[in-house]
């Protein structure tokens, strides 16, 4: 048995809402996941990530956690669950939980009580509460603004009636941040994993991982709305303490007490959002989580030198700490590939989607492991023009602003079919996906890219197959190959061979024969533009 599963592996990101509905009220369920489990298992993926489906008021899609140890009614229930469980279980697919540690649901139980206690009880304190300044205490207790737009606190009403304290939310009014200075938090978060542990999974990707401790002292930031306009976590006084680093240490003995129990190993992989591949390196130290989410090869623009300039510093800054680089180039908060490379969302061909592709096999072929947003193995393209009417991100509600609205990408999947719901949802007559599918869906339904071997479908799953027989994946080495300009090419330890044009002109392929697998057409000797390809073999010529 493979006691480290997780080092090469390739996870895909299930949006449960957007995924597959079995009921036919237009939104996706866990019924609906277990019903893809086959289709994901033939496109060769070692597990999934399940996004939030615990009873929510929604606010947040999930992420405003009501209740961590339930089914929201919308998804299931706890049997239902527990069938997609099982499911997964023989046909061997991992299952992992996305949960949610810095801030819960304003509707959680414990926040009301908060409301209903008075200023200064251990009700409040398991969360930010503070006086607000000025002579009346009008003014929010620091100057900070949170990410999706607007100061980061609301005033409450007391219960006597008169405006009170103030409580912190880095993300909506409906979010507050825990406190986890307050021990009783961390306590309820062991009973939380140990809850869902005791149910089988394999592990959970955790919302927000540099977060949960605040400055204890809550200062005013020097650029206080710097969360908001670059949309990340940057503001130093609310995310990345040190102290978030003993949970780490703390969920990851957890975590090896169950994998001592039974020999299967449970992963804890993070959303980590941090300046440096070095800061990031911290995150997973061999005591700390398995991984962490690289999102600077995301981040990057299409370019040769922007490219090989984050695979080397997470080759050098993350590999050195003993676990692997995650990769990832889509997810459900981000502008999809095909269209971030240059692709506008009129359909699959183009510049963009050979980018995209390209990409792919790029993040395929390197050491570590990888994790896939569904929709990115069917080439889909953001949707860019939603009507305002029916957006539901709180970053739009906030803000008014659609610049960095993520609906776009998380418009329910097409299965079949030439016209919406695309087999997305059930036959029930007028049912209609929760988010409105464009009539070029049809393009790129799953039915269709099935059936056609020049399909994203086919080249993800070539790929994935491909690295399935490739040794020791994750603890594969990588050596640059000299290319010219806008040509990146490398050679891992184990022979495979990985290069990608950047550029739209052929130029000379670092192997002479034909490639195993590529983006595009490539004839031997030749690497076409806005293309990847990879060969076996070390007997690389310099290009």
């Amino acid at each position: 048995m493979n006691r480290h599963w997780w080092r090469d592996a390739v996870i895909y990101q299930v949006y449960v809402r957007s995924f597959l509905d079995s009921t036919g009220d237009g939104i996706g369920d866990l019924a609906g996941v277990r019903a893809g489990l086959p289709y994901l298992k033939k496109l060769g993926v070692d597990g999934i990530w399940l996004s939030p489906f615990y009873p929510s008021p929604q606010h947040d899609h999930g992420y405003d956690v009501a209740d961590y140890c339930g089914v929201d009614p919308l998804f299931g229930d706890l049997a239902e669950f527990d069938l997609l469980m099982a499911a997964a279980r023989r046909l061997g697919v991992k299952v992992l939980l996305d949960i949610v540690p810095n801030h819960c649901s304003s509707a959680h139980p414990w926040f009301g009580e908060a409301l209903a206690a008075p200023p200064g009880s251990p009700a409040r304190a398991r969360f930010h509460f503070a006086d607000g300044r000025g002579p009346d205490g009008s003014e929010p207790p620091n100057n900070w603004h949170a990410m999706f737009g607007g100061p980061a606190w609301t005033r409450i009403t007391e219960p006597d009636g008169r405006p009170g304290q103030w409580y912190l939310h880095m993300f909506t009014p409906e979010q507050p941040d825990w406190n986890w200075r307050t021990p009783e938090v961390a306590a309820e978060f062991d009973r939380v994993l140990r809850f869902w542990l005791d149910r089988g999974v394999d592990g959970f990707r955790i919302d927000v991982a540099a977060g949960l401790f605040k400055h204890p002292d809550l200062p005013d930031s020097d650029d206080p709305e710097a969360d908001a306009r670059t949309r990340d976590s940057v503001n130093p006084l609310a995310w990345n303490q040190p102290e978030v680093h003993d949970v780490w240490r703390h969920w990851r003995a957890v975590c090896e007490e169950y994998t001592a129990h039974d020999g299967r190993e449970r992963l804890l992989v993070g959303e980590v959002s941090v300046p440096t591949a070095r800061e990031h390196a911290r995150y997973v130290r061999p005591d700390e989580l398995h991984q962490a989410f690289f999102f600077d090869l995301l981040g990057a623009p299409w370019d040769a030198d922007a490219f090989r300039k984050v695979v080397t510093e997470a080759m050098q800054d993350i590999a050195g700490t003993g676990s692997t680089v995650t990769w990832v180039l889509n997810n459900h908060d981000q502008v999809r590939t095909v269209t971030r490379y240059g692709e506008p969302a009129t359909g699959g061909s183009g510049l963009g989607a050979a980018r995209a592709r390209a990409a792919a096999l790029l993040m395929l072929a390197l050491p570590g492991a990888a994790y896939i947003y569904q929709g990115e193995e069917l080439g889909l393209p953001e949707v860019v023009d939603l009507p305002d009417d029916v957006l539901t991100d709180p970053i739009f509600r906030r803000t008014g602003s659609r610049a960095r609205v993520r609906d776009g990408c998380r418009v329910p999947l097409p299965w079949s079919g030439q016209a919406s719901p695309f087999g997305f949802t059930s036959g029930v007559e007028g049912a209609r996906p929760w988010l409105p599918q464009p009539d070029w869906f049809a393009e790129h339904a799953t039915d269709r890219a099935l059936a056609d071997t020049s399909s994203f479908w086919h080249l993800y799953r070539d790929g994935l197959h491909l690295r399935a027989a490739l040794p020791q994946l994750g603890e594969g080495t990588l050596r640059w190959l000299d290319t010219p300009p806008g040509v990146l090419g490398f050679v891992r330890g184990d022979g495979l061979v990985c290069a990608v044009n950047f550029g739209t002109a052929p130029t000379p392929a670092p192997v002479p024969g034909a490639p195993l697998l590529s983006s595009g057409p490539c004839p031997p000797g030749v690497l076409a533009g806005s293309t990847a390809a990879w060969w076996i073999g070390d007997d690389t010529a310099d290009l």
